[in-house]
């Protein structure tokens, strides 16, 4: 990128701090450069616009047609399939477009509905290699992780996540779930904007051009106590993660305002932080509002155990007693489980979202998502922890850790873990209208290339297999959100250098 970008909003007017305080940051736009040529083989007839179409409603591009090499539809690899885009959505498909039409723009490759990372903590990132020395188990990683959490402020947050979900752009997501439980200032005491922390990540992902559904969290207890009713307080570290009672969560995380690109979620963060008797609290806030609802479940068999020996019961088992399981309703792992939990998820439509590399980095162990969607759970995948952001990676791991478990192959086909990655993904954030290539769905799109050292070789009608087993993030060329180029020909376009954005956020945490 050889011009100084040009300052014009991404997906709509920004909510940005030139330093995120503590209160609602103050309008500031995003960037993009001043001119975007797309870079065309000298054999192609067709031009690209040399700026981004006229905006539209929310800084969206107005109209704007694209032409797509080879698309996945969903269940097949079509070649030549043209794109009409008019306010952000899709407004027409047409194939069998052997060659671009005049003036659209051209993504050669294989181009997939933007993907959905339905699983995030932006601020875990920053543990990248870091928690990778020695051994230890997730318990130890978490004290790790405690000390990074305990460094952050509204302004370190906000470059920090800034450049993760850029980085997340890069790798063709569109849309991310950010698990949200990060809320006061040290030593719990509430910022002057009760909500400073969780402006800052929606800020960011709108400055990084991607959405978000920021996934507000309760956590108010340190674990389970000797009885029922009794919980552990807070620590030192987790005060900063408490509003104390659900009551007073759900008073704080109403005072969050959604729009078209920030969906304002709930989550329980687990069964061990929230008392069994104000899960119900949480569960129907999220009800009034049709809002999604997330919960960490089951990814450690002590936190299984424990709630048996106080609760007399799963935690699956508890959830569902008091209200929190539904079609809504995602629950994050779902690792270790017994039969009639598997039944309980499906029967209620309750979705499961797996993040294997962060499971296999954490030693987590290898969850029964055959077993859940068969019972009726929908599959979507997140990167969690960040150990990579890698949507395809996750896709191709879900079904060789199936592999290595049973001993056996095949147990999804390529347009089923792609459904995970894009579709089901973002129905599980709140966007039941995202992840396709039709009509009326949003014009969020990912292009990887076909002609890397990973991907080249394979036919193209088996591009979808290629996406899955052979590609990584590495190899996304192309990424649109709401019908505007985030990332071109590789290069993010509102955050000119995202490796040095991550380099500067993560070294100012570990000073």
């Amino acid at each position: 990128m050889t011009t100084e970008p040009t300052k014009v909003p991404a997906t709509g007017s920004a909510k940005v701090p030139a330093k995120v305080p503590a209160k609602v940051p103050a309008k500031v736009p995003a960037k993009v450069p001043a001119t975007e040529p797309e870079t065309v083989p000298a054999t192609e007839p067709e031009t690209v616009p040399a700026t981004e179409p006229e905006a539209g409603p929310a800084g969206r591009p107005g109209t704007v047609t694209y032409w797509l090499s080879h698309a996945w539809l969903g269940t097949h690899v079509e070649p030549g399939v043209v794109l009409e885009v008019a306010d952000g959505l899709i407004a027409g498909v047409r194939t069998g477009a052997d060659s671009p039409p005049p003036g659209a723009t051209v993504l050669r490759g294989l181009t997939l509905p933007g993907l959905a990372n339905t699983h995030s903590h932006a601020f875990h990132r920053a543990l990248r290699s870091t928690v990778q020395v020695g051994s230890g188990t997730f318990w130890t990683w978490r004290d790790t992780m405690y000390q990074i959490a305990s460094r952050l402020t509204p302004d370190t947050y906000y470059e920090l996540a800034r450049a993760v979900y850029a980085e997340m752009a890069l790798a063709g997501i569109t849309a991310v779930g950010e698990f949200h439980y990060l809320h006061h200032a040290p030593g719990g005491t509430p910022y002057s904007d009760p909500n400073a922390m969780g402006a800052a990540l929606i800020a960011a992902a709108r400055e990084a051009g991607i959405r978000i559904t920021l996934l507000d969290t309760a956590y108010l207890a340190a674990g389970f106590g000797r009885r029922p009713s009794q919980y552990l307080k807070p620590d030192h570290h987790q005060l900063r993660f408490s509003d104390t009672t659900a009551d007073a969560w759900a008073e704080r995380a109403s005072l969050l305002k959604g729009d078209e690109h920030a969906l304002i979620g709930a989550a329980v963060h687990s069964v061990r932080a929230v008392p069994a008797a104000q899960l119900a609290t949480v569960a129907a806030w999220a009800r009034e509002r049709q809002a999604p609802l997330h919960v960490h479940l089951s990814e450690q068999t002590a936190e299984n155990d424990a709630c048996l020996a106080v609760h007399g019961r799963t935690p699956t088992r508890l959830l569902a007693d008091h209200g929190v399981l539904g079609p809504r309703t995602t629950g994050v792992h779902n690792t270790h489980l017994t039969g009639e939990d598997i039944a309980l998820i499906g029967s209620t439509a309750t979705g499961t979202c797996m993040c294997p590399t962060t499971e296999r980095d954490l030693a987590d162990g290898i969850g029964p998502a055959v077993a859940l969607q068969r019972a009726g759970s929908p599959l979507s995948l997140g990167s969690d922890s960040h150990a990579v952001i890698d949507l395809f990676e996750e896709a191709r791991a879900m079904e060789l850790n199936e592999r290595l478990r049973t001993r056996a192959r095949g147990h999804w086909t390529a347009s089923a873990l792609l459904r995970a990655a894009s579709v089901d993904g973002h129905a599980a954030l709140g966007r039941p209208d995202a992840g396709i290539l039709e009509p009326g769905a949003p014009a969020d799109l990912a292009t990887i290339a076909l002609d890397s050292v990973r991907t080249a070789g394979p036919v193209p009608r088996l591009a979808a297999e290629t996406a899955v087993f052979a590609a990584s993030a590495a190899d996304v060329r192309h990424t649109v959100v709401a019908g505007r180029h985030i990332v071109r020909d590789g290069q993010h376009t509102l955050v000119p250098d995202v490796p040095a954005a991550l380099a500067k956020a993560i070294a100012a945490l570990h000073r």
